[in-house]
C-alpha cells in the first residue's frame, strides 16, 4: 500500500491522564530509544471455513476513530489528513505501484517502475488492464497529470517540495514560468500506457513507495479536465463521485460521517470478496465501547488507537489484536518564520517570539515524556527520541537521547538565554524584559489528551513560563490545522500534532525550505544540506545515507524547532468472524483478500 505524508488529528496525539506522579522534577528514565513492551502481529490468521453467503451478503463494518468529521476529500493528491485517506481507503488510493515488506517498489502493481541512473530517467508503464471504476483506461496523461495538481501554483495539494524540482521542468511549472511540465514525455501518446520522467538526477530514495521525488498516484484526467485545479478538492468529482483504480468503487458518502463501499468490476486485481463495506467515524470516546459491544468488525489500518483504548481491548471477546510499529510520531512544533506566497518558500523570522532556540529546548526538557508514556501508554507507545520512527532501523538514531526531563537544564538554558523574571513576577520576561506570553495550539480530543495539555502547561509554569492555551482552550482538528496553515500566523506559538509518514523516511516534503507542510517555517542552510545529502549521488551507498539520516536527526534535535514527542504501534482489533486480515506492507491486496467466517458480528 503507498503512503503519503499526511497530517494526523488530535487522535493521533497521545492519550494520557497526567497525575501528579508524571510531573516530578526528575526524569523517570534515562534510556533512550526505547519501544513496545508488547508484541503484536500485522496479521489475523484465521483458520475457519469462509462463509460464501455471510461474505456475499453481510456489510463489512469498519471504524474510523476520530474525534472530528473528515473533510471529504477524496484524492490522495489534495488530501491533507490521514482520516480522509482511511474513509476512502477501499478505493485504493489510486496507487501505482505494488510494493514488498520494506515498501520497495516491485512489478506486479497498477504499473511498473524502470530507473535509469545513466539516462537520469524513470519510465512508468501501466499494465493494459488498468481501468478506473467507471471502466474508463487509465492512460499515461493520468500518471502525468498528478504532477500539474501537485505544482500548479493555484493548487490547494500540500505535498509539493523541493525534490520535485529534479523533474526538468518542474520548477518552471510551479513557478507559473510554464504552462508544462517539460519533463514528462509520453512514448506512445497521452492516451498510451507509457510516461517517462526526465530528472537531473536519480536517487535511491525512488526505489521505495511513497518517495518525494516521483508521485505514486494516478489523476483521472477525462474526468476532472474541465475543473480548475485551484477548485478541485471542492468539487463533486472529489467530494461527491470520485473515481479509483481500486478494489472497491465508492457508492455513498456522508459528508463527515461515512463511506459505503462495493465491488469495482473493472479492478485488474484479485477479486474482492464482500460485497458490502461502511466505514464509519466513530469518536474517541465511544470506540472502546463500540468495539467491546461487536458494532465493528476493526478500526481501519492505519487509524489511531491509543495505549488507553489499549488496556480497554486487550482481552475483549471476540476479537483479535493486530499491529505493527507505526509510520507516524507526535511531535511538538514551534512557529519561528512564515510562508512567503511569492516566492513559495517558508522564511525564519529571526525576531519571531520562539527564535531562540534555548527557549525551545527548555521547554522541551520541562515536560516529563518518559513518565507520561511509561504510565498510560501500556506498552504501545513510548517516548520519541527523534523525528525518524524506528519502523525504519536502518535509519533510525536509536543512540539519541530526545528529551527526556531535565527542570534544572531547563532553568538553566532560560536564564542564561535572558528569560528571567523581574519585579517580583512569577512569569519569566524575554530578554528585553517584556512581557512573554506564550500560546500553545492543541487539538480537541479525549478527556485524557485535555488532562495531559494541562499537565504540558504546568510543566512549563514550573519553569517561570507563562505559556497559555491558544484562544483559552484546545481547537477543533480543522481549525487547528488552518490556523497553522496560514501563511503567517501569531495565534500558535507552540503545537501538537502528528505526522502520518510516507514509507520513504525522506523528510523534505515536511521540514524542507518550499514544503507546505512545515508549518512552523524553520528553514537553514544547514538544514537543507543535510536532507540534500540522504539522496545525492553518494547515497546510493547504503552506509553513506545511513549516516546521512543520522546527522540530520542530530541536528534537528538540536534546533528543537521540531521536537519528538512520542512513537507508537499502529494497532486495532480485528473480530474474529474476519479472515484474511493483513495490515503488512507487502499484502497490497488488502481489501480484496478479506472475506468472512459468519453473517454474525458478535
Amino acid at each position: 500500500m503507498d503512503k503519503k505524508k499526511l497530517a494526523l488529528s488530535a487522535m493521533a496525539v497521545l492519550a494520557t491522564v497526567s497525575l501528579a506522579a508524571c510531573s516530578s522534577n526528575k526524569s523517570s528514565s534515562s534510556k533512550s530509544g526505547t519501544a513496545a513492551s508488547v508484541k503484536l502481529s500485522p496479521a489475523y490468521n484465521n483458520t475457519k471455513a469462509t462463509d460464501k453467503t455471510a461474505t456475499k451478503n453481510s456489510t463489512l463494518k469498519v471504524a474510523e476513530p476520530n474525534d472530528s468529521p473528515f473533510q471529504g476529500i477524496s484524492d490522495p493528491v489534495l488530501a491533507t489528513n490521514s482520516e480522509d485517506a482511511d474513509v476512502f481507503a477501499p478505493g485504493g488510493s489510486d496507487s501505482l505501484w505494488k510494493v514488498d515488506k520494506n515498501y520497495k517498489i516491485v512489478d506486479g502493481g497498477l504499473a511498473n517502475q524502470k530507473i535509469n541512473r545513466k539516462a537520469k530517467t524513470v519510465t512508468v508503464t501501466l499494465r493494459s488492464d488498468a481501468k478506473w471504476s467507471n471502466g474508463a483506461k487509465v492512460t499515461a496523461k493520468d500518471i502525468e497529470y498528478a504532477y500539474e495538481v501537485i505544482a500548479n501554483p493555484k493548487t490547494t495539494s500540500q505535498q509539493y517540495s523541493a525534490d520535485f524540482n529534479h523533474i526538468k521542468g518542474m520548477a518552471a511549472y510551479h513557478t507559473g514560468k510554464s504552462k508544462t511540465i517539460s519533463g514528462i514525455t509520453y512514448p506512445d501518446g497521452q492516451k498510451g500506457r507509457t510516461a517517462v520522467i526526465h530528472l537531473d538526477s536519480v536517487t535511491p530514495a525512488m526505489k521505495y513507495s511513497g518517495n518525494s521525488f516521483i508521485w505514486g498516484t494516478v489523476e483521472p484526467y477525462e474526468y476532472i479536465k474541465n475543473v480548475p485545479i485551484a477548485k478541485l478538492a471542492s468539487s463533486s468529482q472529489v467530494r461527491k463521485a470520485p473515481l479509483f483504480t481500486g478494489a472497491y468503487k465508492l457508492d455513498k458518502v456522508v459528508e463527515g460521517e461515512s463511506t459505503t463501499w462495493s465491488p469495482n468490476k473493472y479492478y485488474y486485481g484479485k477479486t474482492p470478496q464482500i460485497k458490502h463495506i461502511s466505514i464509519n467515524v466513530v469518536s474517541s470516546n465511544n470506540i472502546d465501547k463500540a468495539i467491546q459491544s461487536g458494532k465493528y468488525d476493526f478500526t481501519v489500518p492505519g487509524s489511531i488507537m491509543h495505549g488507553t483504548d489499549y488496556k480497554q481491548l486487550k482481552n475483549v471477546k471476540n476479537y483479535k489484536l493486530v499491529g505493527q510499529p507505526a509510520l507516524s510520531y507526535d511531535y511538538f512544533g514551534f512557529n519561528v518564520g512564515h510562508y512567503d506566497t511569492k516566492t513559495q518558500k517558508n522564511v525564519m523570522d529571526k525576531n519571531s517570539k520562539m527564535a531562540n532556540k534555548s527557549l525551545r529546548q527548555a521547554m522541551m526538557y520541562a515536560l516529563n515524556q518518559d513518565a507520561v508514556t511509561k504510565k498510560f501508554g501500556y506498552g504501545v507507545t513510548w517516548r520519541a527520541n527523534t523525528l525518524i520512527p524506528p519502523i525504519f532501523d536502518k535509519y533510525y538514531d536509536a543512540s539519541a537521547k530526545g528529551y527526556p526531563l531535565n527542570i534544572k537544564k531547563a532553568n538553566k538554558l532560560l536564564t542564561d538565554a535572558g528569560y528571567k523574571k523581574r519585579n517580583g513576577s512569577k512569569w519569566r520576561s524575554d530578554p528585553n524584559g517584556k512581557k512573554l506570553t506564550i500560546y500553545f495550539g492543541a487539538m480537541t480530543g479525549t478527556s485524557a489528551q485535555a488532562a495531559e495539555y494541562q499537565d504540558y502547561l504546568q510543566q512549563w509554569h514550573k519553569v517561570g513560563l507563562d505559556v497559555q492555551f491558544t484562544g483559552g482552550k484546545t481547537m477543533e482538528m480543522n481549525s487547528f490545522y488552518s490556523t497553522l496553515q496560514s501563511p503567517k500566523q501569531s495565534k500558535i506559538d507552540v503545537y501538537a500534532a502528528a505526522w502520518g509518514l510516507s514509507s520513504e523516511p525522506t523528510p523534505t516534503q515536511l521540514y524542507g525550505e518550499d514544503a507546505t507542510y512545515n508549518m512552523g517555517h524553520f528553514v537553514s542552510k544547514k538544514n537543507t544540506e543535510l536532507m540534500n545529502k540522504m539522496n545525492n549521488n553518494k547515497a546510493w551507498n547504503d552506509a553513506y545515507r545511513t549516516k546521512a539520516f543520522k546527522e540530520w536527526q542530530e541536528y534537528m534535535n538540536d534546533q528543537a524547532a521540531v521536537a519528538p514527542g512520542s512513537f507508537s504501534y499502529n494497532w486495532g482489533p480485528v473480530n474474529k468472524r474476519v479472515k484474511g486480515f493483513d495490515m503488512g506492507p507487502k499484502n497490497n491486496e488488502f481489501w480484496s483478500s478479506l472475506s468472512l467466517t459468519s453473517s454474525s458480528l458478535k
